[in-house]
């Protein structure tokens, strides 16, 4: 990522006249929410799509599903009348991105349609307009081959839903801006969203994560050793159950970096290049960086904080039982 001095900002964070100006580049399920997310933001969001048809049945199922989230309690009442000021349908590609300070591409995941939309999407937009895509897996060096000014260009991955799930994936190829990716994370959080900013390589940090994940599942079906339904009992009742407070590195720290470091060894003696040791666990364990309680690890918590951290996480896990005790179990089985 290059340094850049200057800071664009992308318009205003209100639905007043100045606002954000944002173009969507395909708006069926993934680009749509993106769509309703920063429109109740307050920017004033074009959507476009293969014809002018396809945006405005587009726009018409965001309305109708708008006032269903509403009804449900899952949208603020009167998200429908905002997304009706800030939201419209464009009649191709060059419309919507006329004088927009920011493109979000979100059609399929196919190099050549990705590459000919972006192609169109540089040519008709503001020469520093800046341009994100969704893309889940596609590198953004490659994807930026048609782009113009390539600086102003990255990843910006929402997740599916989007209006529901609050992490987005900010991805600089090596040619981007810090000051294209500060803009961009200022829009994203201005939508009420969080975002992480990682590099660009394959499958990046989310896609890595959940398929290492998936993957030793599905071995664990496939050997018999378990079945898919107690594999997913499991996963959401123990370690997953934690997931939504804490991350792998802080939930590390408080197991401890000695315990993960013994139960590496042990998994080694069965599966010896799959659990081999990561090294920067094993370099903190021999300084002696054990996690909370040395008051150093991952994410050096001091050790007098040790109290406060546990109360919140008991709390936390009990809050989290009753909401799902409320919701009751998902329609799955």
């Amino acid at each position: 990522m290059t340094e850049n001095s200057s800071h664009p900002t992308i318009g205003s964070s209100s639905g007043a006249p100045g606002a954000r100006k944002i173009a969507i580049v395909g708006s069926g399920y993934m680009g749509g929410g993106i769509a309703q997310v920063l429109a109740l933001g307050g920017a004033r969001v074009a959507l476009s799509d293969v014809s002018a048809e396809v945006a405005q049945g587009n726009y018409d199922r965001l309305l109708v599903e708008s006032d269903q989230f509403v009804s449900d309690g899952l949208f603020p009442a009167g998200s429908t009348e905002i997304l009706k000021q800030n939201l419209w349908a464009a009649k191709d590609i060059e419309e919507a991105v006329a004088d927009t300070d920011f493109i979000e591409e979100a059609v399929p995941e196919i190099l050549a349609v990705k590459h000919q939309t972006l192609a169109r999407i540089s040519a008709a937009a503001r020469p520093d307009a800046i341009i994100g895509s969704n893309t889940s897996t596609i590198s953004i060096a490659e994807l930026s081959a048609p782009v113009s000014n390539p600086e102003r260009f990255l990843g910006v991955h929402f997740s599916n839903p989007s209006p529901f799930i609050p992490g987005v994936e900010i991805i600089p190829h090596a040619g981007t801006s810090a000051a294209t990716v500060g803009a961009v994370r200022e829009l994203v959080h201005a939508a009420g969203k969080q975002t992480a900013v990682v590099k660009d390589t394959t499958g990046f940090v989310l896609n890595r994560l959940q398929y290492a994940l998936f993957h030793e599942a599905a071995q664990l079906v496939e050997q018999g050793i378990a079945t898919a339904d107690d594999v997913d009992t499991l996963v959401r009742t123990t370690f997953g159950f934690r997931l939504p407070f804490f991350g792998p590195f802080a939930i590390a720290d408080m197991a401890g970096l000695d315990v993960y470091n013994f139960c590496y060894k042990s998994l080694q003696k069965e599966f010896p290049e799959r659990f081999a040791t990561p090294k920067v666990l094993s370099d903190l364990v021999e300084a002696g960086k054990l996690g909370t309680k040395t008051g150093a690890g991952f994410l050096n918590v001091p050790a007098e904080r040790t109290p406060e951290l546990i109360a919140y996480r008991n709390k936390a896990y009990v809050a989290m039982q009753k909401l799902l005790d409320e919701l009751g179990p998902a329609p799955i089985g």
